[in-house]
């Protein structure tokens, strides 16, 4: 009979074992090596049937073996330094708390999706390990982050292939009871809840789970409660899953469910409230709307209060393509605000208006989440320097007249948390050379530039550390391999090839990901006969592993896995190329530490970052990637090898990949594996080893997740606190007053005439012109705009190029026609062909940008004609 309800009958651990209950549920553990060690010595065979998961771990062991533990005074001394490290840890000071005065009190961070641990699967792919991997750094540094998610109950999918290799879904149903998780809970004892209010009348409630990650606390809210009808009970059933109402609810949830979870949060514990409030990709961006909501009920009328929260908001987009982001119909958002629904006080066509595409081309019946998100933030970022490029041209047409480069989107380029995938081989052999504890700052704080240190290990140790990983990946390719079959249907008979899979000894490539098109999984098969010939080679043959899900919705990916899924059965190559099903945390880390080369062909510029090849590189993996993401950054060919594009804006797209994968097999053929197998006197590949070494040394501190929270400390967290202190009630009125009267009044301003004090037809470099500039205010004042000059080389449509910018300066008071004069100097810095222009902007000491208003005005054709406003 199969029962109804299933749940863990937990032990009562004897009293001396009491610490191993705090070890399980702080999930440091997994990405603590000493802390994993302990849980594996209270019983290995169960700790491996766990899936290394102490809490699993913890509810399976026999109360004989605990009660012997609890007698092993060995035992109980390990288990005191591990309860006594992580003390020190949440405890002791680190590297935030050594920086300067006027650094947030407290930053919330909010994503749709979370990879902490498999042991928490809350993530389907790269934005979520991303957040775990910022949540991870952020507790090393000493950052007070508070993360903010759901609590999904079937996580994401698990995936099987059919015998024909066709992926198939599995949605596990996850026990909150069986997870590395505790409900927050009233001073009563009650649960805490936080509710929405929906159509109709209806409600959605969500009791909020809270899983500590080091320092952090992660909250993540849960809607499966008995309050809630099943519709939804159902909201925070699976990641990415339903249609457009149930992704609405979902963000709801996420974003204003998220604020209140926040602020129960703090009231129970005594947590600063956040001062800043970091919304990770667009689902999140209805906690903007909530904090205007809460300002409003405080005293404050909305555009007051948008400002104020804009202040201390930082938004980062992820996408580079416009199909990346959530789009609602506007009709279905108006249904669930206002005096019906949630946030009554607030006027729906307000909120509508926040996420309006409202740039050419933009469809006035959606409401977009990123646009809100970028309207809601004072700050916004992308994910690489491509990616903040590509952003600025994706969304220029919200800051229309500025170029792309003046768009306020920056960038902080990703980085991963090299504690979590470094392999303890590579681990103890840093701590060899220079000590277990500074190789543990290296990787989890960094702050140098190169790890020089990595020049003194000698080549046949680096070689034996390759080798021996490249061995546990033969090994782990067998086991999923044998297991992958065994699903499909095969019998133990047919499977005895799969002791043929793989050698140690052979050039190993890795390719995992997810599916969508653009990553281009199959391009590998352009020319079957050529891949075959790779992987075949007498002397210097290839082997590649694969994995990869795609979204269960997208039959397009699911046809690419089956198309390689097909050619890997293949006899004849079988043993040399294979596709893993169910790729996750655990199967990426042995990807990770095991693969010579890391292989990334999307199509260029959709990437935004891409992280996989920076893990990878932490184990001393090199790259081959098509130049893009985070690899068009800090590409050298020291460490790695750049896939030529072919991204012409006019290149047929089947022609397109010919070129790439012809040129992806050239690298393989000619440079690649000759490298890897070339031996030198002492019988080891010294090219290849120099290379490993170089991937270590120059690119292992950039690619650093402790790098990339720095810099989102020092450049954005720090800055964004300081305009929300600046921003309180008085400050946040007078600045949406003052930008309400700029913007009526922007019609009347007008730049009437420019000319210069010599516009001969050359001009000498190191020269100068005086500009003279005559504008019309209307009703504004100097103290509301800023005049500027604009100059720069310019291209053969007289664009101005890599431009410099110079304010000019009032020059007296107003004629009697109410004009302005400014003047000021330009500089004859660059020789060649080159230009000026003048413009107006706004200007206010509390804009973090001059594009921030998206207004802007130039001269009209009658102002600068005969003037020589260009120089050749």
């Amino acid at each position: 009979m199969k029962a109804i309800r299933r749940f863990t009958v937990r032990p009562v651990l004897p009293e001396p074992l009491r610490p191993l209950s705090e070890l399980a549920r702080n999930l440091r553990w997994s990405w603590h090596a000493e802390t994993r060690d302990l849980f594996q010595s209270v019983d290995p065979e169960r700790w491996a049937s766990s899936g290394g998961d102490p809490v699993r771990l913890l509810g399976s062991v026999r109360p004989a073996r605990l009660a012997e533990l609890a007698g092993d005074r060995r035992f109980l001394r390990r288990l005191t330094a591990a309860a006594d490290d992580l003390h020190d840890y949440v405890t002791g000071d680190r590297w935030y708390q050594g920086r300067p005065e006027g650094r947030p009190a407290a930053i919330a961070y909010f994503s749709p999706e979370f990879g902490i641990t498999a042991a928490l699967p809350q993530y389907s792919g790269g934005l979520g390990i991303l957040a775990g991997d910022h949540l991870k750094s952020a507790s090393d540094l000493g950052v007070p982050l508070i993360g903010v998610g759901l609590l999904y109950r079937h996580g994401y999918f698990r995936q099987t292939l059919s015998r024909d290799g066709w992926q198939q879904e599995h949605y596990p149903v996850l026990d909150p009871n069986e997870l590395p998780v505790t409900q927050l809970r009233e001073a009563d004892g009650s649960p805490a809840r936080v509710s929405l209010a929906l159509p109709r009348g209806a409600s959605l409630h969500a009791r909020v789970w809270l899983a500590q990650v080091g320092r952090i606390p992660l909250l993540l809210l849960d809607s499966d409660v008995e309050e809630n009808d099943p519709g939804e009970r159902g909201v925070t059933d699976r990641l990415y899953g339903g249609g457009s109402e149930h992704r609405l609810l979902q963000e709801m949830l996420l974003g204003i469910g998220g604020v209140r979870a926040v602020r129960t949060y703090c009231r129970l514990t005594g947590h600063p409230g956040p001062e800043v409030f970091h919304t990770n990709e667009g689902h999140a961006g209805f906690l903007g709307v909530e904090r205007i909501a809460e300002l409003c009920e405080g005293g404050l009328d909305f555009d007051a209060a948008l400002e104020a929260v804009r202040a201390g908001t930082v938004f980062t987009t992820h996408t580079p393509v416009p199909a990346g982001i959530d789009r609602f119909d506007r009709e279905l958002v108006a249904r669930h605000f206002g005096p019906e629904a949630e946030l009554p006080g607030i006027d729906v066509e307000r909120i509508l208006r926040l996420g309006t595409e409202t740039y050419p081309g933009g469809e006035p019946n959606l409401f977009n989440m990123a646009v809100m998100g970028l309207r809601l933030a004072q700050r916004a970022n992308g994910v690489s320097l491509l990616h903040g490029r590509v952003s600025r041209e994706m969304f220029s047409g919200l800051w229309p007249g500025f170029d792309p480069d003046e768009v306020p989107i920056t960038s902080v380029t990703n980085g991963v948390h090299a504690p979590t995938w470094v392999a303890p081989e590579v681990f103890r052999l840093g701590a060899r050379q220079i000590g277990a504890q500074r190789t543990e700052d290296a990787l989890s704080v960094g702050g140098s530039d190169r790890w020089d240190a990595v020049a003194d290990i000698p080549d046949e140790d680096v070689w034996e550390l390759r080798r021996d990983l490249r061995e546990q990946l033969v090994v782990e390719v067998r086991r999923r391999l044998r297991a992958s079959w065994r699903q499909r249907g095969a019998g133990t008979a047919e499977l005895g090839w799969i002791d043929g899979v793989f050698d140690p000894e052979v050039l190993t490539i890795g390719f995992a990901r997810r599916v969508p098109s653009y990553k281009r999984l199959t391009l590998m098969l352009r020319d079957r006969d050529r891949l075959m010939d790779l992987l075949l080679h007498p002397e210097r043959p290839i082997q590649i592993v694969v994995a990869g899900k795609a979204h269960p919705a997208d039959d397009g990916g699911k046809r690419l896995i089956q198309e390689l899924v097909r050619f890997a059965d293949d006899p004849r190559v079988r043993h040399r190329i294979v596709f893993l099903p169910d790729y996750g945390m655990a199967m990426a880390q042995k990807l990770y530490h095991g693969c010579d080369v890391w292989l990334n062909n999307p199509l260029r510029p959709l990437e935004a970052c891409g992280t996989s090849g920076m893990k990878a590189a932490l184990n001393g993996c090199l790259n081959l990637s098509v130049l893009d993401g985070w690899w068009d950054e800090w590409y050298q060919p020291d460490f790695g090898w750049a896939v030529p594009t072919a991204d012409g804006a006019g290149t047929d797209p089947d022609h397109r990949d010919d070129v790439e994968a012809a040129a992806l097999y050239d690298l393989l053929e000619q440079r690649v594996a000759p490298r890897f197998y070339e031996r030198g006197r002492a019988g080891l590949p010294d090219r290849w080893i120099e290379m490993v070494r170089r991937t270590l040394t120059l690119l292992g501190p950039k690619v650093l997740a402790g790098r990339m929270v720095r810099e989102y400390v020092d450049r954005l967290y720090t800055p964004a606190a300081h305009a929300h202190r600046a921003l309180g009630p008085d400050a946040a009125r007078e600045l949406a007053r003052w930008k309400a009267r700029v913007r009526a009044a922007w019609h009347e301003v007008s730049v009437d005439h420019v000319e210069a004090s010599d516009a001969a037809a050359t001009a000498e470099l190191g020269g100068t012109l005086g500009l003279r500039v005559r504008v019309g205010l209307g009703s504004l004042g100097p103290d509301d705009i800023e005049v500027q000059a604009v100059s720069g080389r310019v291209d053969e449509e007289d664009r101005i190029e890599d431009a410099t910018v110079v304010p000019l300066k009032p020059a007296g008071a107003p004629d009697p026609d109410g004009r302005w004069v400014y003047e000021g100097p330009l500089s004859l810095d660059r020789n060649g062909p080159y230009g000026y222009t003048v413009r107006i902007l706004p200007a206010h000491r509390m804009l973090a940008s001059g594009a921030e208003l998206g207004l802007m005005t130039v001269p009209s054709q009658e102002a600068v004609e005969g003037d020589g406003v260009l120089l050749r």
